[in-house]
């Protein structure tokens, strides 16, 4: 089973098409995924809550999610990367990068100027028909 990591992008649309009653591109997604394993990490559920009108509604719909912790590994993983490269991501896509990398898992968000250089292990919510 395909593995996916929820950046917050993704996670904003789809809580703002459930505040909307509407389907859009984020919930034709999980459609198109429905036997994923999806994750969500403590750096999606931090800048998720940031914007939350209602953190205790967010946080208990978050909760149906895998969670992935960071660890010293990613924290070596993000220093690497960071260390060799000479376009640097922002620190959150790097840590969000380096967790999809350790648990083999494909991010799933809206942010192709941080992710889009990932390939295969970014897909764009948004982008019309793709399924990964």
């Amino acid at each position: 089973m395909k593995k996916f990591l929820l950046d917050s992008s993704f996670v904003i649309d789809l809580l703002n098409e459930i505040a909307g009653d509407s389907k859009g591109p984020a919930f034709e997604w999980l459609e198109r995924n429905e036997k994923a394993q999806l994750w969500i990490s403590p750096v999606t559920v931090a800048e998720v809550l940031e914007g939350a009108s209602d953190a205790r509604v967010v946080k208990s719909y978050l909760a149906r999610y895998l969670w992935q912790g960071i660890h010293r590994v990613h924290a070596e993983k993000v220093a690497l990367r960071q260390k060799r490269s000479s376009r640097r991501m922002g620190e959150n896509d790097a840590w969000q990068s380096a967790l999809a990398d350790h648990m083999d898992a494909v991010i799933v968000g809206h942010d192709p100027a941080a992710f889009q250089r990932l390939g295969a292990r970014y897909d764009d919510h948004r982008r019309p028909g793709k399924s990964a």
